[in-house]
């Protein structure tokens, strides 16, 4: 009796991680120095130098970068903090944890992000910050959202979780920004198993953020290792927090660092064929905005009109050995924030409803792109 045989599953996401990564997280280990220290520093040098920017701080992960980005600010309570909806439920959170109000704004219906049109009605004297959102890797029109809101002394906060390898008219993502927030979580492109790193413009801040993420601790641990005697007492002078990375994880993130360009180039490709293999669906794949380029950290696309309600075409996919996920939640739809609109999200609620993403990653084989494309098309059909 014969059967069919079951062709493995492709997954959304395989991070692009080598022998090269492994023996750099070996070597920290062996160095005997594990916790935040030297591998630390020279990843934030080394990150700053990739984006052209001054000041580099690794973080625990993008939350925790966002939170710091926000505490640096002078966010807090009776403030509020201009946010898109459409973004992993982090960014909203982030603003609640230093007790302040995330108000949601739509997006572009094309790029999913914040625009300074969808953003103006919503300022109000409260406004203290907005987080723009490179949602997907897709770079936000950051300068336009700037333009807007620095004339009313309002801090824009770049969460540029998604966008590492992302360009903004030519300059990389979150250059310019006052204040920006990358993630290193495995979807990302460049990795360091989790982690982050909050960027910014000023000196002092950038020296506050170090002692903010130890504790608020006056003297790191590694000085104080390096230095020793009375000189390398610390004090406390305001609460801090306990948002280290590792050595272990900043030795991978300086090898994938130097990877990220073939990273980027790797998945362009590649998304480029998905819509050439996709052609017939009349469907909207997420494509580069006029003012940049992006890194197609998540390749989703709009079903066309008549489709099957998405969850079907999901249970569809599976049946077929595909992964693919949902498109961007929309936390105003979420239970912590559930009723909290004031203006209408069409834009919103209409991607977080009718979008998906494709499976895409760098080891991504033409033999698994097109099992992909004719799934969702008979999927779809």
């Amino acid at each position: 009796m014969s059967t069919v045989p079951v062709l493995p599953t492709i997954p959304v996401m395989v991070p692009w991680l080598g022998e090269e990564e492994a023996q750099a997280a070996a070597e920290a280990v062996r160095s005997g120095w594990v916790a935040q220290g030297p591998r630390v520093a020279a990843f934030e040098r080394a990150f700053a130098e990739h984006l052209g920017v001054p000041h580099a701080v690794a973080v625990s992960s993008c939350t925790t970068a966002l939170h710091l980005a926000l505490v640096g600010a002078g966010v807090g309570p009776g403030d509020e903090v201009v946010v898109p909806s459409l973004s992993f439920i982090a960014t909203a959170n982030a603003v609640t944890y230093v007790g302040a109000t995330p108000v949601f704004a739509d997006v572009d219906p094309a790029s999913g992000n914040l625009t300074a049109e969808t953003v103006a009605p919503l300022l109000t004297d409260r406004t203290k910050a907005v987080i723009a959102v490179d949602q997907g890797g897709v770079p936000v029109d950051l300068d336009a959202v700037e333009a807007l809101v620095r004339p009313r002394g309002v801090t824009v906060v770049e969460d540029a979780a998604c966008a590492a390898g992302a360009l903004l008219r030519g300059r990389p993502a979150g250059r310019t920004a006052e204040i920006a927030a990358y993630s290193f979580h495995p979807r990302k492109l460049l990795t360091t198993g989790e982690g982050g790193m909050v960027t910014c413009q000023d000196g002092e801040l950038a020296a506050r953020l170090r002692r903010l993420r130890e504790h608020g601790m006056s003297v790191s641990a590694a000085d104080r290792h390096a230095g020793g005697g009375a000189a390398a007492l610390e004090t406390y002078d305001e609460i801090g927090f306990n948002y280290r990375m590792t050595d272990i994880q900043a030795a991978i993130g300086l090898v994938q660092l130097r990877r990220l360009p073939e990273l980027v180039r790797r998945r362009r490709e590649l998304a480029d064929r998905y819509r050439r293999l996709l052609g017939p669906l009349g469907t909207r794949l997420v494509a580069d905005p006029e003012h940049g380029t992006g890194n197609y950290q998540s390749c989703w696309l709009l079903l066309p009109d008549g489709a099957p309600d998405r969850t079907e075409v999901l249970d569809r996919l599976a049946a077929a050995g595909v992964s693919a996920r949902r498109g961007i939640m929309a936390a105003h739809l979420e239970a912590p924030y559930k009723g909290t609109e004031r203006v209408p999200l069409p834009a919103t609620e209409l991607l977080t409803r009718r979008s998906l993403i494709l499976p895409l990653f760098h080891a991504l084989t033409e033999e698994q792109q097109d099992r992909v494309a004719a799934a969702l098309i008979t999927a779809v059909g």
